[in-house]
């Protein structure tokens, strides 16, 4: 594939990559953002190649959710010197719920609350076949696990779903 073949398809991914990330993000606006620039950069300068070896969304998918793991084990290492600087000073702040970033619409609220409280493997797999329009195969390439793996983590996350968003269900 080509070089300017490889930035066609990176470009028309964009608005679905903007929505991994905030997924890898925990709907952090802003760090969504700084997770995708970063990840277009790694791109740019090589860090990142594409080595034909999966689609190129695929391979974008999970270089984004690289980032975003990285970028989180940073800011947990940066925050935990500091405490350890102050001495036992106050927890750090937690991300803002995801319940205060969406729409004002109940339902989507529920389901955004309901995604939430499923484990990460689970909700990322979900959230990769669902809204991303990947097979389970291609999401547990994204994810780094097994087939085998992806399909049990779809099939319990789903399960749970249904339950929270049953009546009377609750995350």
């Amino acid at each position: 594939m080509t070089g300017a073949e490889l930035e066609r398809q990176i470009e028309e991914l964009h608005p679905a990559s903007f929505g991994w990330a905030l997924a890898c993000c925990r709907f952090d606006h802003d760090e969504a953002e700084d997770v995708l620039q970063t990840t277009y950069l790694k791109v740019i300068d090589g860090r990142a190649r594409f080595a034909d070896r999966a689609s190129v969304k695929t391979w974008l998918f999970a270089v984004i959710r690289t980032t975003a793991a990285e970028r989180r084990r940073r800011a947990w290492l940066r925050r935990l010197s500091l405490r350890r600087w102050l001495d036992g000073g106050p927890e750090p702040e937690l991300p803002v719920v995801a319940e205060q970033r969406v729409a004002d619409d109940e339902r989507r609220r529920a389901v955004v609350a309901a995604l939430t409280a499923l484990p990460t493997r689970q909700r990322e797999v979900l959230d990769l076949v669902f809204y991303h329009d990947l097979t389970v195969e291609e999401a547990a390439g994204v994810m780094g696990v097994t087939l085998g793996t992806a399909r049990i983590h779809y099939a319990r996350g789903k399960a749970r779903l249904l339950d929270f968003l049953a009546p009377g269900g609750a995350p």
